[in-house]
């Protein structure tokens, strides 16, 4: 029987699982599989404490019709959007300028985003990467004279901004959210040693800042080499697609396990089911002795999710 058919594909397999929105969805299908699973809060992510940026954005954006092309990088920048503009009174009007505007988006995060509101993607990137959408930007016809920018995080993507302006247009950036890392970082410290120890037999990355933040407390407590031999000798590196996969090669990181052509949830857990299954002993943890599906009392495998904590 193939791993993608075998109900016990993970039996005996610690699998390590960053904080996201979609974090008890992942946990789900990998339990359901027989894996333990390790949640620890790497990342969460809020609206941004400048909400009166965020409204004067949305209010040029639903008058202002110059303004005839929409960038998306992330499906939560549009979703954050959404929500304030739904607190502002607005979200009818940015719903109905969304219909009419070109919308040019990353990935495919955005678009299942804008499914849910009958509004599909325009143009979808060469590539899910900066570069992919500059690349695409740069050959598209008749660009706007103004090109709003949904952004992530307090990134200024100065590099997206210069290759708007060297097509003639105006980058009319937002930044709907922010990334709050600082929290539990004893927790982190946690999986950074466990990691090291050969305990946990995949690790799971979905948004870019979870391995940012891995390295930066692992680089702070003098741990950093020893977590990157682990990652490379002992712990499969899982992406869920090329974005999060080019940010761990980038980092020096080789990516074990990514999905080919759909980057969910699903697509991710059969991947690695095949993976641990081709490569059996090659990522087994040292935590033989444990008893199955029972966390060690010092970390807190099955805890509450963060609702805030993102994509």
């Amino acid at each position: 029987m193939t791993a993608r058919l075998d109900a016990n594909a993970f039996a005996g397999r610690r699998i390590a699982l960053p904080e996201t929105r979609q974090l008890d969805v992942l946990a789900n299908l990998l339990l359901r599989r027989g894996a333990e699973v390790v949640r620890c809060p790497l990342i969460s992510m809020h609206d941004s404490p400048d909400q009166a940026a965020v409204r004067d954005w949305l209010d040029r954006f639903v008058s202002d019709s110059r303004i005839g092309d929409l960038v998306i990088l992330t499906g939560e920048s549009v979703a954050r959007l959404d929500a304030a503009a739904e607190r502002f009174g607005l979200q009818e009007a940015f719903r109905r300028r969304l219909a009419e505007v070109r919308l040019i988006v990353r990935g495919p995060k955005p678009g299942r985003v804008l499914k849910h509101w009958g509004i599909a993607a325009d143009v979808v990137a060469d590539e899910p990467t900066s570069a992919g959408i500059i690349t695409t930007l740069q050959r598209l016809d008749n660009p706007a004279a103004v090109v709003g920018l949904a952004m992530y995080g307090t990134e200024p993507n100065r590099p997206l901004i210069e290759a708007i302006e060297a097509l003639g247009a105006e980058p009319f950036p937002v930044w709907p959210y922010i990334y709050a890392s600082e929290s539990e970082t004893d927790t982190v410290l946690s999986l950074v040693d466990r990691l090291i120890a050969g305990e946990i037999d995949a690790v799971a990355f979905t948004s870019q800042p979870q391995i940012d933040r891995l390295l930066k407390v692992a680089r702070a407590h003098d741990r950093e080499p020893a977590l990157r031999k682990a990652l490379a000798d002992r712990t499969a590196v899982t992406a869920i697609g090329p974005v999060m996969a080019n940010r761990l090669t980038e980092l020096g990181i080789d990516v074990d396990v990514m999905p080919e052509g759909r980057f969910f949830m699903k697509p991710l857990v059969d991947a690695l089911a095949h993976h641990l299954a081709d490569h059996q002993g090659d990522h087994q943890g040292d935590h033989q002795g444990d008893q199955p599906g029972d966390p060690p009392t010092d970390h807190p495998d099955h805890r509450p999710q963060d609702r805030e904590a993102t994509s």
